[in-house]
C-alpha cells in the first residue's frame, strides 16, 4: 500500500488546522505511520482512502455509523428533507415529529432538546442539574470515558491547559462498580453535589445493582443522576442502556450512532427539570441549548430514519451476535499463535475492545501500533471496534484472516523486539499533558 496523497494532505492540514484534523481521535498520533491518513468515501463497512486503498472499517466514524455507511433509508430521508431546506427562520415540523418519537422510545424522556454534538448536551445536563439543585459540584465516573470538551470535564484531564483551577475543582471522580468511591464524595460534600454523571457501561457490566445504587445514593443526597448514552444508546438496546439495565436516570444524553453519522445529539429527561430551559415558567431561566444549526432538518431526518430502522429491523441483536463471533474468534486465534494473555478481545459483546500487551503483559502503545499497522497491511482498519449492522459473518471472517497474519508478526516482535517490526513511532493517548 502507498499513502503518498495522505501524507501530502497531512502536511498541508497541519499548517492550517491545529492537530491536522477536527477531532483528536482522528489524529495522526492515534494511528501507526503506515495507515490511511484521509478517507475519501465509504459504503457499508468499507472505506477508500485518498490513495485508492480499500479497507474493511471497524471504526465507523468514531462509533457514529450504526447501520453502515451510505444506508439507503437514511440517505433517502436526508435527500427528501434537503429538497425542502436544511434550516429555517422558525422551527420545522420534523423537530416535533422526532421529539415525539424519542419521547416514546427513551424510557426516561418526557422532554428532549437537540444539539449537534455530545459535549453540548452533557454540559447542558450538568447546567440543568446545577440550576435545579442549587449546587455546584459534579461527581463523574472516571475511566475510559470522554464526557465533554467543556471546562467542567476537560479540566480534570492531563491536557487541562486554559481551564481555571476553581472550575475543575468542582468536578470530582469516582470509579465504576465501586459504590464506596461515590459514597466518599457525598460524605465529603453532603450538601454540595448537583449531579452524578456516568456511562451506563464501558468495559464491563454493572455489578451488584451498581447503577440502581448510584441512582438511589444520588437521590438520597438530593442530587440528580445523568446517564451518558453517547455510545450505549441504540447499541445496547433499541431504547438505550437504561432499558437494558432497568435504571431510570433524571437526565440522559444521546448522540453518535443515533443518526447514522449525521450530526445529532439529544438531551432527554424529566419534565420538571427540562422545563427550566423552557418558556412556560416564572422561575430563574436556564439558558439551555440555543444554536443556529442545532435542529438542521436533514440531520433530524437522518435520526428519525435511523431510530425507526433500528427498531423495525431488530438491529441490536445483530450487533451482539457479531461481537460475540468476533470476540471468540480473536481470542482463539491469539491462543493458536501463542499470544494468550498478551492479546485479547474483551468487554461487552456489543462493544468489545482489543488489548495489546508486551512481554511483561502490560498494555503497550508500541505493540498497539504494530497490531494496527499489520491489520492495515491486510486491508482492515481497526482502531477500535464499533460494530454496525453492516458487519456480519463475512466481515468477521475477513478480519480474523487478517488478524492471523498480524498475530504471527506480533509473535516475532515479542521475540525480536517490537521496533524491529514497527515502522515509525508508537501511538499515543489522547489525554496527555504534553505532545
Amino acid at each position: 500500500m502507498r499513502f503518498a496523497r495522505s501524507k501530502a494532505l497531512s502536511a498541508r492540514a497541519h499548517e492550517i488546522i491545529p492537530a491536522g484534523c477536527h477531532t483528536y481521535s482522528k489524529g495522526d498520533d492515534q494511528f501507526p505511520e503506515l495507515a490511511p491518513g484521509f478517507i475519501e468515501r465509504a459504503d457499508g463497512s468499507t472505506v477508500w482512502d485518498v490513495d485508492g486503498n480499500e479497507f474493511l472499517d471497524w471504526g465507523m466514524g468514531l462509533r457514529s455509523v450504526l447501520l453502515g455507511y451510505g444506508h439507503p433509508r437514511v440517505l433517502d430521508a436526508v435527500r427528501r428533507q434537503l429538497e425542502k431546506g436544511p434550516n429555517f427562520t422558525r422551527p420545522s415540523p420534523i423537530e416535533v415529529e422526532l421529539a415525539e418519537e424519542l419521547v416514546a422510545t427513551i424510557p426516561s424522556a418526557q422532554m428532549v432538546k437537540f444539539a449537534k454534538n455530545g459535549s453540548d448536551v452533557t454540559t447542558a445536563a450538568v447546567r440543568l442539574a446545577r440550576a435545579f439543585t442549587g449546587r455546584d459540584t459534579v461527581a463523574f465516573c472516571q475511566g475510559p470515558t470522554f464526557f465533554s470538551f467543556d471546562d467542567w470535564f476537560i479540566g480534570t484531564t492531563p491536557p487541562n491547559n486554559g481551564v481555571p483551577r476553581p472550575v475543575s475543582d468542582l468536578s470530582l471522580p469516582f470509579r465504576y462498580n465501586d459504590i464506596a468511591s461515590l459514597e466518599r464524595i457525598f460524605e465529603q460534600h453532603p450538601d454540595g453535589v448537583a449531579c452524578v454523571i456516568l456511562e451506563a457501561a464501558t468495559l464491563e457490566h454493572p455489578r451488584d445493582e451498581f447503577l440502581k445504587r448510584v441512582r438511589d445514593l444520588a437521590h438520597r443526597h438530593g442530587a440528580l443522576l445523568i446517564l451518558d448514552e453517547m455510545i450505549t444508546g441504540f447499541r445496547w438496546h433499541e431504547r438505550g442502556a437504561q432499558a437494558y439495565y432497568g435504571v431510570t436516570p433524571d437526565l440522559s444524553t444521546f448522540g453518535k450512532a443515533i443518526a447514522n453519522g449525521f450530526s445529532v445529539a439529544v438531551l432527554a429527561g424529566r419534565r420538571d427539570i427540562m422545563e427550566l430551559g423552557g418558556l412556560r415558567h416564572d422561575k430563574h431561566k436556564v439558558f439551555l441549548l440555543s444554536s443556529t444549526h442545532g435542529a438542521e432538518t436533514h440531520s433530524l431526518a437522518a435520526c428519525l430514519a435511523t431510530v425507526r430502522e433500528v427498531r423495525e429491523k431488530n438491529v441490536v441483536p445483530q450487533l451482539w451476535k457479531t461481537g460475540e463471533l468476533l470476540q471468540s474468534g480473536m481470542n482463539k486465534l491469539a491462543e493458536q499463535n501463542g499470544l494468550s494473555g498478551i492479546v485479547s478481545c474483551e468487554g461487552i459483546s456489543c462493544s468489545p475492545f482489543i488489548v495489546t500487551r508486551n512481554q511483561g503483559r502490560e498494555a503497550d502503545p508500541a505493540f498497539r501500533a504494530l497490531f494496527l499497522q499489520e491489520m492495515v497491511r491486510r486491508g482492515v482498519l481497526i482502531p477500535y471496534l464499533a460494530i454496525s449492522a453492516a458487519h456480519g459473518p463475512a466481515e468477521v471472517e475477513r478480519t480474523l484472516e487478517a488478524a492471523d497474519g498480524a498475530f504471527r508478526v506480533y509473535r516475532k516482535a515479542l521475540d525480536e523486539g517490537v521496533h524491529k517490526h514497527l515502522v515509525g513511532r508508537p501511538v499515543k493517548p489522547v489525554f496527555r499533558k504534553y505532545n
